[in-house]
């Protein structure tokens, strides 16, 4: 897709006469009271459309984590500990690593399909799908010889050994995932989401009876092999989802569809917005692990992770909406951009960022309202139970701040400049919260409190660095470059109202 000059004539007077107008204000003029009110009213009714099916689809992933959990519990203390640590291991070295390549989809995704870039789609889909079933090969590797890495930093040999075990059996999930988060990626930016929620629903109720038979008769490799098994389930689904639907588009969308029409271009396009977004991933998710293994350099370890583990397995669920309401502002503001509509992605963010914050402060009275029952669901111990009452009070505060910070990464990513959010993260996360949760804990010896304060510290910062970055954003520039990179060739720019009515009665036929 070669630059052109017509790409400009698409832009309305009015965004031509707001190009340098502040950078946080909206770049169109202003609407009556009615009119803005009904624009509102449709925007969320779409982010909700998005959204919904998305927290559903997250809350089974996690609940089948869970029931993972559960089956190697049952299986002695060793089995959990060591399939524990093993799935730990695995999530941090290869699941974060190809969701986070994978997020590279979703502003490209987005914004061809804004503008009407079938081929482009396509063609993104595959090279992902490759570009992570690559990737599995080195990770495979690592996993192999989890059982030495794991020794070298000081495990228990036994734990290490099962671990070895677990993860082994766990291979297959590598190229399952590699090519399940491109297909939820693919229909996600399309708007279409409610695919992905059956899908992960069936595979969640088909998990408990496929644990239940492999565990009995194959023990800790059994519960192992479940957990693929039912991510294959998702990715069977899906893809036949897709075939469908796209053969419904013509009989020949394969071969005509530009699945291999690739060029060093794209691929260079593909990989730049691929590292940023793992490391966005990757630096967020490692950060948290991280802090895991620093509470048990605490005094009184085994209490404080204790406290920390049961605290972090509520803030899992509200990561669950956080993680949809991310991916909903990246297809929204993707989207539209894609579609050259300025204004529209502009207040897409402004409502995405408003219910970002009304949903971080009903996160955090939901922590401090079930912090005195939540504790007695996972422990008995008084000295657990207390810790947990005292650090959801300092984690209900995290979320106030951590529900924007998601929404503004998913931002920055419809945007398709992820690596604002890296900076943020690593500013924020690795530059302050990792350092001063050192110094708090155990330099002025606050213990827990000091290492979430710390943590709360660097989260706050890395709100501020990403809000100034996209109060910098000029919404009407992004959008010419959006036409500049995804814009079809073979379709005629569309411009002024009845392109708008084109493009709404598109995507209220999506949604």
């Amino acid at each position: 897709m070669s630059p052109t000059s017509k790409v400009g004539e698409s832009v309305s007077t009015s965004d031509k006469a707001n190009r340098h107008a502040s950078p946080f204000s909206s770049p169109t003029q202003k609407f009556p009271v009615t009119n803005f009110v009904k624009m509102l009213l449709a925007e969320l009714r779409v982010q909700r459309g998005i959204a919904l099916p998305l927290v559903a689809m997250n809350l089974a992933w996690f609940a089948k984590t869970a029931i993972t959990t559960a089956f190697l519990g049952h299986l002695g203390e060793l089995s959990l500990a060591g399939g524990a640590l093993g799935f730990t291991f695995a999530n941090v070295t290869g699941f974060s690593v190809l969701n986070g390549l994978s997020g590279a989809m979703e502003p490209i995704c987005g914004q061809a399909h804004g503008a009407k870039n079938v081929s482009l789609l396509h063609k993104t889909l595959l090279m992902t799908t490759l570009l992570l079933l690559l990737v599995t090969l080195p990770i495979s590797f690592l996993w192999l010889n989890v059982d030495k890495i794991l020794i070298c930093f000081g495990q228990q040999q036994d734990i290490s050994i099962v671990a070895r075990i677990f993860v082994s059996y766990l291979l297959p999930d590598l190229w399952v995932t590699s090519l399940l988060c491109p297909l939820k990626a693919y229909l996600s930016s399309q708007c279409m989401t409610l695919p992905s929620m059956f899908s992960s629903c069936v595979a969640l109720v088909f998990h408990i009876p496929v644990n239940m038979l492999l565990s009995k008769a194959m023990g800790l490799k059994g519960v192992s092999i479940a957990v693929w098994i039912s991510d294959l389930i998702v990715v069977i689904l899906l893809a036949t989802y897709v075939v469908v639907v796209e053969s419904r588009n013509g009989s020949r969308w394969w071969k005509e569809g530009g699945w291999w029409d690739q060029s060093m271009k794209d691929w260079i396009r593909l990989l730049k917005l691929c590292g940023s977004c793992c490391l966005n991933t990757c630096l967020e998710w490692w950060c948290y692990e991280i802090l895991v293994l620093l509470t048990g350099h605490l005094p009184k370890a085994k209490q404080a992770l204790g406290v920390l583990t049961i605290v972090l397995n509520f803030d899992y669920l509200l990561y669950s909406v956080m993680l949809s309401l991310a991916t909903s502002v990246s297809t929204r503001v993707s989207n539209e951009l894609g579609a050259n509509r300025a204004n529209h992605a502009y207040k897409s963010a402004c409502v995405s960022l408003t219910i970002g914050v009304i949903s971080g402060c009903i996160g955090s009275l939901m922590m401090v309202a079930v912090r005195g029952v939540w504790g007695n669901l996972f422990s008995h111990d008084k000295g657990i139970i207390k810790g947990v009452k005292k650090m959801m009070l300092f984690m209900a505060l995290i979320e106030v701040f951590n529900f924007p910070v998601a929404v503004c990464g998913g931002m920055v990513r419809g945007t398709a400049r992820p690596w604002l959010g890296m900076y943020a993260n690593l500013c924020g996360f690795y530059f302050l919260a990792l350092p001063l949760a050192v110094v708090f804990a155990f330099k002025l010896h606050l213990g827990l409190v000091g290492l979430f304060l710390g943590l709360l510290i660097g989260i706050v910062t890395c709100l501020i660095l990403l809000l100034t970055f996209i109060a910098r954003i000029n919404w009407v520039e992004e959008a010419t470059k959006a036409q500049t990179l995804v814009r079809n060739p073979h379709t005629q720019q569309v411009d002024g109202n009845e392109g708008n009515e084109r493009i709404e009665a598109h995507e209220n036929h999506q949604v």
